[in-house]
């Protein structure tokens, strides 16, 4: 039975409107590709993708609590980016943090029968290297290797820079001090 103003006994306007504006909230996230909610663009992911970089074991409920939404909107957001491809919650460690006894930038400029992504490739497959990067300028890739000893340093060197047809040159750069390293979170991007 339904009052002269279309509201059920019981019901108040409020409620009422709280509905329909629920229904339209809900029309609207159904209408709205996961892909575009997966999206770095958008303002809540980014929140959420910093909270993550600073504690990637923060609870989601903490989470929500700080971007005032609910756990299940933090829940399906990571959701979302993780199945997009666009977050991956890893532990990582900073090599820089080890004290490693060498921390060496090479610079190689790749051999002209060959690509920077095929060296690169073949390059990482070693536990030494720990960043390949793709440049202009004087050198075709930048590599960055640590190890425990100069030994391994020198051994990596030989048998995987020098003499190989595929890279025409490296100039090895030794690290002397960190000042600041912002690459950790970079690692793994298409």
């Amino acid at each position: 039975m339904e009052s002269n103003d279309g509201v059920l006994p019981g019901v108040t306007k409020r409620a009422k409107r709280m509905s329909s504006s629920n229904e339209a909230s809900d029309l609207n996230k159904e209408t709205q590709r996961p892909s575009d909610r997966a999206s770095l663009v958008n303002k809540l992911n980014q929140e959420i993708v910093h909270m993550l970089q600073d504690d990637g074991r923060r609870p989601y409920k903490e989470i929500a609590e700080a971007l005032n939404v609910s756990e299940g909107t933090i829940r399906n957001r990571v959701n979302w980016m993780r199945d997009a491809g666009m977050l991956q919650i890893a532990a990582i460690s900073d090599p820089s943090s080890f004290n490693y006894q060498t921390d060496s930038m090479l610079g190689v400029k790749v051999a002209a029968h060959s690509t920077p992504k095929d060296v690169a490739a073949r390059l990482s497959e070693h536990q030494e290297v720990v960043f390949i990067l793709w440049v202009t300028g004087r050198y075709d890739l930048i590599v960055e290797i640590v190890s425990d000893a100069e030994d391994i340093l020198c051994n990596f060197l030989e048998n995987h820079c020098f003499n190989q047809t595929d890279i025409t040159s490296v100039e090895v750069m030794k690290s002397l001090a960190t000042y600041k390293n912002q690459f950790l979170l970079k690692r793994d991007v298409p």
